[in-house]
């Protein structure tokens, strides 16, 4: 009932830019905090960028200045606006959640949700 969707992935040359969106939908009664994570071939995950519900941010040292998360709390919605990309960006990246999901009337559960998973390449 609930899940992640995720959007923007795709191929992209050194130096250009992405924008990667992720939509929570189902019966949510809140979202705390959403991240972005990317996982490379041969590596493990990583955190990428995190946002709070109130718009604190934090990033890996390796994209400060590059990448800008943003979420929009009305929408459910957490973005990634990805410059500069090289080819270090090249990775699976994973939209995450954390949120209060409604399971029942008066039932609740405090679960991490994850999205699918997408793409993005960086190549000339």
């Amino acid at each position: 009932q609930v899940e992640l969707v995720e959007s923007g992935g795709g191929l992209v040359q050194p130096g250009g830019s992405l924008r990667l969106s992720c939509a929570a939908s189902g019966s949510i009664f809140s979202i705390n905090a959403m991240n972005w994570y990317r996982q490379a071939p041969g590596n493990q995950r990583e955190l990428v960028a995190g946002i709070t519900r109130a718009g604190s941010t934090n990033y890996v040292d390796s994209v400060k200045g590059r990448f800008a998360i943003s979420r929009d709390n009305a929408k459910n919605t957490v973005y990634l606006q990805m410059n500069s990309l090289g080819l270090g960006d090249t990775a699976v990246y994973y939209c995450n959640a954390e949120a209060t999901v409604r399971l029942g009337t008066g039932h609740y559960r405090h679960l991490e949700l994850w999205g699918q998973g997408t793409l993005v390449t960086v190549s000339s």
